[in-house]
Parts: C-alpha cells; structure tokens; sequence
C-alpha cells in the first residue's frame, strides 16, 4: 500500500473524530454512537470524507454517510429505497428513489438492533448488486 493512501485513510478518520468532537452535546455523542455501530456490523467499513465535510461509510460500495444539523443527527442509507425497514426507523427522505434516511433528534433514543439489521440489509443490498465500489480511506 503506498505512503499515501495510509495518509488519506489518517486523514480521513481524523476528520471524522474532529466532526465528532466538535458537536460536544448530544448531537457528537449521537454520531458517535452511529459510527460505532457501523464499526460493530462491518469491522473492515472503509471510512470516508466527502461532499464538503461528511462523513461516508463503505463496505462493497457506500453503505451511507451522516450529518450533524442544529436540532438532529441524519443517517442517510445509500440504497435505503431498496431496502427492507420493519422497524420502521427510515423516518426521512422517504420520497427519494435511492436514499432513506433516518433523522434523530434530541431525546430520541436509538433502537440499535433494528439500525443494526438495516446496515446487515445495506451490506447485503451492496454485495449482490452492482453497486459502485468506494475509493475512499479504509480505517487502519
């Protein structure tokens, strides 16, 4: 692996532990929590900053990518259109052909097997479909 792609992969993850760090309320420990349970389903999830300061998660092509707002944490599924939600946690960009998205607000409290099983669905979703692999930054 070259000195640069191990720098992009620092970077990245440095980015995204600043993002988190920078929200010192609810909202970064939510984010926290999310990025958290990604690194629990997918051990090997390449991490990724994109689209002028977001955080991306891949694991055989995106699987999603969260921002912070000033009154709610967004979890948006790449694929989340094509997905099964039993649980009902899509809750935003319902309309969207592609994407679906989870908004979390303050007090809300995160059913974490249910977000569990939808990043498994994500994961499946990507490995057996032609989905557009990442060339971000893998967490080393």
């Amino acid at each position: 692996m070259s000195r640069s792609k191990v720098l992009d992969r620092k970077e990245a993850i440095k980015r995204i532990d600043n993002f988190i760090a920078a929200h010192d309320d609810w909202r970064g420990e939510t984010m926290a929590q999310i990025r958290k349970i990604i690194h629990e389903v997918a051990p090997e999830v390449i991490e990724d900053w994109k689209y002028m300061g977001s955080p991306f998660w891949s694991h055989e092509g995106i699987l999603g990518h969260g921002n912070i707002f000033k009154a709610k944490v967004k979890l948006t599924l790449h694929h989340g259109a094509r997905l099964p939600d039993p649980n009902g946690l899509f809750n935003a960009s319902l309309g969207a052909s592609q994407s679906r998205a989870i908004d979390i607000f303050e007090g809300d409290e995160i059913d974490l097997a249910a977000l569990k099983t939808l990043l498994r669905a994500a994961m499946d979703y990507n490995a057996t479909h032609n989905v557009k692999k990442s060339k971000g930054s893998r967490d080393i």
